[in-house]
């Protein structure tokens, strides 16, 4: 079915909630009900009515209609989507995460499903090696102790240093190294498994091994800050790359005899785009260029720093001075007018991509199947039996209301979420 207009009118509330015990709700079956669930599966468009069943910590049906039996929840008004995946986070909630201690790791994580992100790839920028090094066995202990209740961390995402000084972006030129094979197995060994993906330019002094070695080791690697041309690109398609990085920012951009990396990017059925959907780092008429040229392999990240979900004031990322300025959805700056990453919400960038002439099914594909498939995790991003219960409910005007992780109702939280308006259910819990 086709996805109706984001906003529009709402069909009726098909059922009311039966009586159930709060331990019931989260140990056995438990049935959401919405007006439009978005399941974000190859082809199934809107199911309006529908309903999705949980048991477990995962989805065990989903179907367009009235549910099998009473529904425990019932959404009045928007539509039920999967969680968000994003790829590219820095910060967030006044903290950088290539510094944070594990308490701030926590803040992000149990704060980000209010923004409709469920899972995410903590991202370390440029650095000196030995701080790297550092950050990433850090973040192995602070993983190993993360507390639930909140966004799944599926592993780090490197941003440099083996990136193009030209085309460094926000990033320090004095800390950009080449991609030795011995700095390579360093940050994999001191990462113990957890780095997922590296932004890296091919074009540099072994680049071209390095993406070979990184994907031979399990790595997403993605083409960024880079210069390379768009046979270079292609070169690094060949050699393993999957990905090209905030497509359009700081690459070589697409010209009619050089299409470049954002030329190539969007031609090379192999590689899919991050792309930052603020409105601010690309147009949005250039952002529906995208999402046209390369249908499927778009996928929204927000790039979000430490000022992300703060007022505007001073922030650091990696370890360098940043300005939010003020104004809705304005990203934050270097001092010499730079932009350094964003202050985006991931529920907003779906709401920016829509907005800009996107349909809303496909924005939604964007914001969780695409990452999802992207980093090898397949039972994240849709709503399909097997898959994990992770689940957004998006208001009319695609702001997160409330989210589920692994069936469980993280997003508001439950203590405070009881008499969430719009909402009817049963028990002790908020959904």
């Amino acid at each position: 079915m086709s996805p109706t207009a984001a906003g529009g009118p709402e069909p009726p509330v098909i059922t009311a909630p039966q009586v159930i015990s709060a331990r019931q709700v989260i140990s056995a079956r438990q049935v959401i009900s919405a007006p439009r669930v978005i399941p974000a599966t190859p082809g199934s468009g809107v199911l309006a009515p529908g309903y999705v069943v949980l048991a477990g910590g995962l989805v065990t049906e989903v179907g367009q209609g009235p549910p099998p039996r009473p529904a425990d929840v019932v959404l009045d008004d928007g539509v039920l989507v999967p969680g968000f995946v994003d790829l590219q986070v820095n910060g967030y909630y006044g903290e950088d995460l290539a510094a944070a201690r594990a308490s701030g790791w926590a803040t992000v994580s149990r704060r980000l499903p209010e923004t409709g992100t469920t899972a995410y790839l903590p991202t370390f920028i440029t650095a000196p090696l030995p701080e790297l090094i550092a950050a990433l066995r850090t973040a192995v202990v602070i993983m190993a102790a993360l507390p639930g209740g909140g966004a799944r961390v599926l592993g780090v995402h490197l941003e440099g240093p083996f990136i193009a000084a030209e085309r460094r972006g926000a990033h320090n030129a004095a800390w950009i190294i080449p991609p030795s094979p011995a700095a390579i197995d360093e940050l994999l060994a001191a990462g113990a498994g957890l780095v997922r993906l590296v932004t890296l330019a091919p074009e540099a002094d072994g680049g071209l091994a390095a993406v070979g070695r990184l994907a031979g080791a399990g790595v997403l690697v993605s083409v960024g800050h880079s210069d390379a041309s768009a046979r270079q690109v292609a070169a690094a398609a060949d050699a393993g790359a999957r990905m090209v990085t905030h497509v359009f920012n700081a690459q070589r951009p697409l010209g009619h005899r050089e299409p470049g990396v954002a030329g190539q990017a969007l031609a090379d059925s192999r590689l899919t785009s991050g792309l930052i959907a603020d409105l601010r780092h690309v147009d949005p008429r250039v952002c529906a260029i995208a999402f046209a040229a390369a249908p499927g392999r778009i996928c929204i990240v927000t790039d979000a720093a430490a000022c992300a979900g703060m007022p505007p004031g001073s922030y650091l990322l990696g370890g360098m001075p940043i300005e939010l300025p003020s104004g809705d959805g304005e990203p934050p700056v270097r001092a010499d007018g730079t932009l350094a990453g964003s202050a985006l919400r991931m529920d907003a960038g779906v709401a920016n991509m829509v907005a800009a002439g996107i349909g809303l099914v496909a924005a939604i594909g964007a914001a969780s199947r695409v990452p999802a498939d992207l980093i090898g995790r397949p039972d994240l991003g849709r709503i399909a039996p097997g898959t994990a219960a992770d689940l957004v409910w998006l208001g009319g005007d695609l702001r997160a209301k409330a989210t589920w992780v692994a069936g469980e109702k993280v997003y508001p939280a439950p203590a405070t979420g009881a008499g969430h308006a719009g909402t009817r259910r049963t028990g002790g819990i908020a959904g």
